[in-house]
């Protein structure tokens, strides 16, 4: 650790890795030098929003605690530019566009050590991984400089390599009760073929793909919008509490951040990468799932959408998608595990 940073830690290197060992799953960050990374990683995932791009192609470039060292010492971004040349591969981030960087992630460092999330999401429960860490869900990283800097999750983070046989139910929050049973019929069928059941918490077409997968004792993960201890919405309090002690609560921000409407739309992107394919049970023109949907397309990811009557409003959406947007119209359990995984779907069904 640099004489700067551990100024800033306020800890030794040594006692930074013990406190990385009682919060992180594993001996991976062991050694001094991945605990004072993951620890830097921690600290810039809550100066900057979910979705930064140049915080991901800096730490690329730099490593995460020289991009935190630059950031409290007041580097300018002139001495910052000129340590990204020096590099193998830099990212080609202008002056102009580093002092923005800098700017908006010295307004929102928190105050306190830079090792406090750390602490607190230990007393939580929680647990971290960053990019280096074995249980690292490598299909977020096709997200390229949109991947986030860190995961926290609740519950066993040992699961998280299930996740890369998944699929994402989401939909409307105001479901019907033809999307709801959908979704229930949907999510115990798939879980039934060994695919986890991956979705964001929310009312309606989420939380019953959450409730038939732990109906099924099957993996469900839930993505959130802030910190894993922030449960939104609230009347979704006790399933999500269930969520984390059966399957895994994740977030790409610490312990303490509240849910916004941004991070909502950010989190989608983890939603979609995260998964095997994505469907979109029931969606009205306007559904914030159709956001998801956009980025599981983006990301070449498999995507279904599931027909409903042609005079309901709340399918409108899902009939958008397979008209405009090339997704596969899919009407059962077995068409989805197909969708997510063309070999195996019948296989599994048969088993």
């Amino acid at each position: 650790m640099t004489a700067a940073l551990q100024r800033i830690a306020g800890l030794t290197s040594r006692e930074l890795a013990s406190l990385v060992a009682s919060t992180a799953p594993g001996d991976a960050y062991q050694h001094e030098g991945a605990a004072v990374a993951a620890v830097a990683r921690v600290a810039l995932s809550a100066a900057c929003e979910p979705g930064d791009t140049d915080a991901v192609a800096l730490v690329g470039a730099l490593g995460a605690p020289s991009v935190l060292e630059a950031l409290t010492s007041g580097a300018t971004p002139e001495q910052v530019r000129a340590a990204v040349d020096a590099t193998a591969t830099p990212p080609g981030l202008s002056i102009a566009r580093l002092r923005d960087a800098l700017a908006r992630w010295r307004g929102r460092l928190p105050a306190g050590p830079v090792w406090a999330p750390v602490e607190r999401g230990g007393r939580l429960g929680a647990r971290f991984v960053t990019p280096e860490h074995p249980l690292w869900p490598a299909p977020v990283d096709d997200l390229e400089h949109g991947a986030p800097l860190a995961l926290w999750v609740r519950g066993d983070p040992a699961r998280l390599p299930l996740l890369s046989r998944s699929v994402a139910l989401v939909g409307a929050r105001a479901a019907s009760g033809y999307g709801e049973h959908v979704t229930l019929d949907s999510a115990a069928g798939l879980s039934d073929r060994g695919f986890a059941i991956v979705s964001g918490g929310a009312y309606g077409v989420d939380a019953a793909a959450h409730r038939a997968a732990l109906s099924s004792e099957q993996l469900t993960a839930a993505f959130l919008a802030g910190g894993v201890d922030r449960l939104y919405p609230a009347g979704n309090d006790d399933l999500l509490r269930r969520v984390a002690r059966e399957g895994l609560l994740i977030a790409e921000l610490p312990p303490g951040s509240t849910p916004t409407r941004w991070r909502f739309l950010m989190r989608n992107r983890l939603i979609a990468a995260a998964s095997s394919a994505t469907v979109v049970v029931e969606a009205g023109a306007r559904s914030g799932s159709l956001n998801t949907a956009g980025h599981a397309a983006q990301l070449g990811r498999p995507l279904g959408a599931v027909p409903g009557p042609v005079t309901s409003k709340a399918s409108e959406g899902c009939h958008r998608l397979i008209r405009e947007y090339a997704a596969t119209c899919v009407t059962t359990p077995d068409e989805m595990a197909e969708l997510a995984e063309p070999y195996g779907a019948v296989a599994d069904a048969g088993a």
